[in-house]
């Protein structure tokens, strides 16, 4: 009997994750020599948009397929199990950030770094920043990825619940949401500071959806669209949006009269510009073979192998860039010396991956040990029956 064998990982969602992961670490050490050398720096989007957009398509394969009639209860919290997961580590990476900033503080009598990324309001308004920090409502600065993220694994299911009978009607919601978040300026509210969470989850939740339908779309049978000028259009708002960044052009009015939401370059809104930058460049390595074989790359490729390790690498990269930070507040920084920060950060990430991944390997491998034994040295003892012997019944006097 043919058994199927198990369908293969494409690495190039986990190789572009990693890069996406590394990025993030880079642009996480504000100043570093290798900041000019990222992807904000070449168009209106960064990593953040393009973890967001590999977010939706990994969701995709690991809940949008299985949410069916019969599995959709079980698919739903599997989805806010993730999320719980996600709320967990979003208070890791705060708790550690505020620890290494009050270490530093305190060991380099550097009681400025206390007033950095958002630590100021901890400090003076403790009590009221500790509920912030729970309910998310209080976030320090480059720690509100996951905070985002876990929220819109929350909403996701139900727009599933559309996506069952057209994934188009997923999209044209998500999109509405999405416009009505930026035209009102509504959010998830910060406490105890006033405004809304710097990545706005009800705005890039359409970014994610966008990801979660196209993959759910091909996978169903469907195909992206390649037409000519589609393509062509995809490059040449790259390029515009390269030259606009690099000569740059941020001083010209391109409002017309529109919501900033359609015209502008708000992060938290995730304003027409930003995303549409991301999803021209996602677009074209979905559709140009010559381009998506770049990150077809093998399954122990050290980039594969870091992306299959995405939310571990991600939380230490966090917490690697909040020791940078306050090492590079309390130390004169150096060239070499910022060189070694990136490179000891980024390879301590790499080293984290494999580390898991042998891990888990070596779990595996005792448990397939383990199950073997049976078939190596036969099968267990059966226990001996004692034979039954019949007692005869005392005679009646």
């Amino acid at each position: 009997m043919n058994i199927p064998s198990a369908p293969v990982r494409d690495t190039r969602i986990d190789v572009i994750r990693a890069i996406a992961l590394i990025t993030i670490f880079i642009n996480h050490v504000p100043g570093n020599p290798l900041e000019p050398l990222t992807s904000k720096n070449f168009g209106f989007s960064d990593a953040a948009e393009a973890f967001v957009l590999i977010s939706g398509v990994s969701a995709a394969l690991a809940y949008g397929l299985k949410f069916r009639p019969g599995t959709s209860l079980v698919t739903t919290l599997k989805m806010w199990r993730r999320a719980g997961v996600l709320y967990m580590a979003q208070l890791g990476t705060t708790m550690a950030t505020l620890g290494i900033f009050a270490f530093f503080a305190i060991h380099f009598s550097a009681p400025e770094l206390l007033e950095k990324i958002n630590i100021t309001q901890v400090m003076e308004n403790t009590a009221a920043s500790l509920v912030g920090l729970v309910t998310f409502g209080h976030q320090l600065g480059y720690n509100n990825i996951l905070s985002m993220y876990a929220v819109v694994l929350l909403v996701v299911p139900g727009l599933l619940l559309i996506g069952r009978h057209s994934l188009l009607n997923m999209v044209a919601v998500s999109g509405l949401i999405w416009l009505a978040a930026g035209l009102f300026r509504i959010g998830p509210p910060n406490f105890p500071n006033e405004g809304i969470w710097f990545l706005n989850p009800l705005s890039w939740q359409f970014l994610f959806v966008i990801g979660l339908a196209a993959t759910m779309h091909v996978k169903r049978g469907g195909s992206l669209p390649t037409h000519p000028w589609l393509i062509g259009a995809a490059v040449t708002y790259l390029v515009v949006s390269l030259a606009w960044v690099q000569i740059p052009l941020w001083g010209i009015n391109t409002s017309m009269g529109l919501p900033m939401v359609l015209t502008g370059f708000d992060k938290t809104y995730l304003s027409a510009p930003r995303l549409l930058h991301v999803l021209s460049a996602g677009y074209l390595v979905a559709v140009l073979p010559q381009i998506s074989a770049l990150a077809r790359r093998s399954a122990d490729n050290p980039l594969a192998v870091m992306g299959r390790q995405a939310l571990p690498v991600f939380v230490a990269g966090t917490i690697l860039s909040m020791v940078a930070q306050a090492w590079r507040i309390v130390h004169e920084p150096t060239l070499m010396g910022d060189i070694a920060i990136i490179a000891a950060g980024v390879a301590a990430q790499f080293a984290l991956a494999y580390y898991i991944e042998w891990y888990r390997r070596l779990v595996r491998n005792a448990k397939a040990a383990t199950t073997a034994v049976p078939a190596v040295f036969g099968p267990p003892p059966q226990p001996v029956a004692k034979p039954v012997v019949a007692r005869r019944k005392p005679e009646m006097a």
